[in-house]
């Protein structure tokens, strides 16, 4: 196995950035479809744009997975720490091995 070199390690920061910008654009727009899926199906039952009104297993199984998917943007702040904790280790790594 080679060693990894000094642009190796800021290569790895870069690609990280846009792993969590593409994942945060991605639950954006999850949210947005069920929000708007919520409110169709409210309507469409004649409680207007109350999602919490309505009792449709169209409404209920749309709160239950908001609710579910609701949790994953807690666990991002977390897989951001232990992936930039895992690139300080590399530059120590990196930076450290030679004296």
């Amino acid at each position: 196995m080679r060693p990894m070199h000094k642009k190796g390690v800021f290569e790895q920061l870069a690609s990280l950035g846009v792993g969590v910008a593409s994942l945060v654009i991605l639950l954006a727009v999850a949210f947005l479809v069920m929000s708007q899926t919520g409110a169709q199906a409210a309507v469409l039952e004649g409680s207007g744009n109350n999602l919490t009104a309505c009792t449709s297993q169209a409404c209920n199984s749309t709160r239950v997975l908001i609710t579910a998917t609701g949790t994953i943007p807690g666990w991002v702040p977390l897989i951001i720490l232990v992936a930039i904790g895992g690139l300080i280790l590399g530059l120590v790594a990196v930076f450290g091995g030679k004296r």
